[in-house]
């Protein structure tokens, strides 16, 4: 018995066969005393199934409930043949239910099920009209009966031969339609899920694609917004969804809803193109857009498809490269125009400095001809420091010992004149040893320029200067301080500070912080600073701490990403 899957029309069905046989029971026959009982059991078998197929959603009492059917059919056999029995037995009017019976279950059973049930009606209507013949006395029921069926001629035979016929054809055309049924609505089913899954993925997919994707239809309408578009062009699709295009876009872009309405009025798509669209805080945003047309197999116009992306982003890292190029290309031109202005520069400050020591000239004169040499110096100091800030292009990497590196920047900067006995130098550490990767000579430039800046910060006035070294060890990190308590920044000041010759400083050339930047670019460290008016200022740079390989003492090598 397949009771897993009842069809929809098997309980109604079963239902109608009950109200039948009630009505023949209660009003034809008036219930008579014999099938009180057997009626009963089958209105509670009756109840308790269709109790269990309304109500048992997720099939738990599939037994309970096949068992209940099986006892209903069974029961029903039994009333419908003491019906056919006592209404004229093999003239009964009613030997149709029998025929209801068996089509009701096609519905439950399958093919062969259905067969077998026909078979149990057959027997039982064959009974029936043995015990007939027999009389009312069941000791009569014998043989001698049986041969009284077969003695009375066609008239009897062929009406019993056909109703067994009946019964089986019935059976099998009802149960085979019932199995073709069943297996279509498996395969529907399955194809129904198949597709609901599918466009669950299709949606899903389209909904969170990164470009913004929506489609109109023929008559310019928006049947389609996925998230990425109601985050570019700044509207929400339960808001626009069936809208005309033209009614939407036309007051904030313009250009977007012409786009659209050419592809449906002139077949016009554009493959690539850039349009400027406006938010709804009257914002601008670059868009580059693409649009196909959807054409039916007539050529009639289905609808056009836009996706289109944000391309803020684009366009400031595309102004970046276009920047960088330029500087690079002036860096170039820059380096060789100060190579050849510092050689004639040197020429004339030892060529005034050799007339100034022959030459017995005035003090007024011997004052100018200081001023020449000295701002021969400077000159000659800001070309330097501007070769290297041009020159700064291809780091090497090494293994490096920060803490012995910054000690020689400290004894360097002792010398420096910037350095006076009223600064007084801290070096903290989580590590006694501390091993990083990059290139040693440019480190030690970053930290000179930034020591030296944090001196100069300071003045007359003097400080504390502090070098602290921390370890995170869950990034392989090393973050590098170089904190001063000197005045600090200004913060409309702190947006200019990497910038070339940009300087606060009187005899500041303006390249000290600039050629940090350009380190730490070179070697894609990140730095970032801190300033507080009256509190000082502190530098921290990123550094790749080293690791070593397989528990090998060798240095890796390492390139420029």
């Amino acid at each position: 018995m397949n009771t897993l899957k009842v069809q929809n029309l098997f309980l109604p069905f079963r239902l109608a066969q009950y109200i039948i046989l009630t009505a023949i029971v209660g009003v034809s026959m008036e219930f008579p005393d014999f099938m009180h009982f057997q009626f009963v059991l089958y209105s509670i078998a009756t109840l308790g199934f269709s109790i269990l197929l309304a109500t048992d959603k997720r099939h738990n009492l599939q037994n309970l409930t096949s068992f209940l059917i099986g006892c209903q059919f069974i029961l029903e056999i039994f009333i419908e043949s003491s019906i056919i029995y006592t209404t004229g037995n093999i003239n009964s009017q009613y030997s149709i239910l029998l025929i209801l019976t068996i089509i009701s279950a096609s519905l439950v059973f399958r093919l062969i099920g259905t067969l077998l049930l026909a078979s149990t009606v057959s027997a039982a209507y064959a009974l029936i009209i043995w015990f007939g013949f027999g009389g009312d006395n069941v000791q009569h029921l014998s043989m001698k009966s049986l041969q009284t069926i077969f003695s009375v001629g066609d008239s009897i035979f062929y009406p019993i031969f056909m109703h067994i016929l009946i019964f089986y054809l019935i059976a099998f055309i009802s149960g085979y339609l019932a199995e073709r049924l069943r297996k279509r609505d498996i395969e529907l089913a399955d194809a129904s899920l198949a597709l609901q899954k599918a466009k669950l993925e299709t949606d899903d997919i389209l909904k969170h694609l990164n470009s913004g994707l929506l489609s109109i239809d023929s008559t310019g309408a928006i049947i389609y917004f996925n998230k990425a578009a109601e985050r570019i062009l700044d509207y929400k699709e339960e808001n626009i969804k069936g809208v005309a295009c033209t009614t939407v876009f036309s007051e904030r872009m313009p250009d977007l809803a012409e786009i659209l309405m050419q592809g449906i009025q002139n077949h016009v798509a554009y493959p690539r193109k850039e349009i400027f669209v406006v938010n709804n805080k009257n914002q601008s945003k670059p868009v580059g857009l693409s649009t196909s047309v959807l054409t039916e197999k007539n050529n009639q116009i289905r609808g056009v498809i836009a996706i289109f992306s944000d391309l803020t982003d684009a366009k400031v890292l595309e102004e970046k490269v276009r920047m960088s190029d330029q500087l690079a290309a002036v860096g170039e031109l820059s380096a060789s125009i100060a190579h050849e202005i510092r050689n004639p520069l040197a020429a004339i400050s030892g060529s005034v400095e050799v007339l100034k020591s022959e030459l017995d000239v005035s003090e007024e004169n011997a004052k100018l001809m200081s001023l020449i040499v000295k701002e021969s110096d400077r000159l000659s100091h800001i070309l330097n420091e501007f070769l290297v800030y041009a020159r700064i292009d291809r780091p090497s990497y090494n293994k490096v010992e920060l803490l012995h590196l910054i000690s020689e920047v400290i004894e360097i900067l002792y010398h420096h004149k910037s350095f006076h006995s009223g600064i007084k130098i801290n070096i903290e550490s989580d590590e006694s040893m501390m091993y990083v990767i990059g290139d040693e000579s440019l480190f030690k430039q970053l930290l000179l320029n930034l020591a030296m800046n944090a001196c100069e910060a300071m003045g007359e006035k003097g400080g504390e200067l502090t070098f602290r070294l921390a370890v995170h060890d869950s990034t392989d990190i090393v973050e590098l301080y170089i904190q001063d308590n000197g005045p600090g920044i200004e913060s409309h000041h702190l947006k200019h500070i990497y910038q070339p010759f940009y300087s606060t400083k009187k005899e500041g050339t303006g390249l000290g912080l600039a050629i940090v930047h350009r380190i730490c670019s070179a070697q894609n460290l990140s730095i970032s600073i801190s300033s507080q008016m009256g509190e000082g200022t502190t530098f921290m740079v990123e550094l790749n701490k080293y690791i070593p390989q397989n528990n090998s003492a060798t240095l890796p090598v390492t390139q420029n990403a």
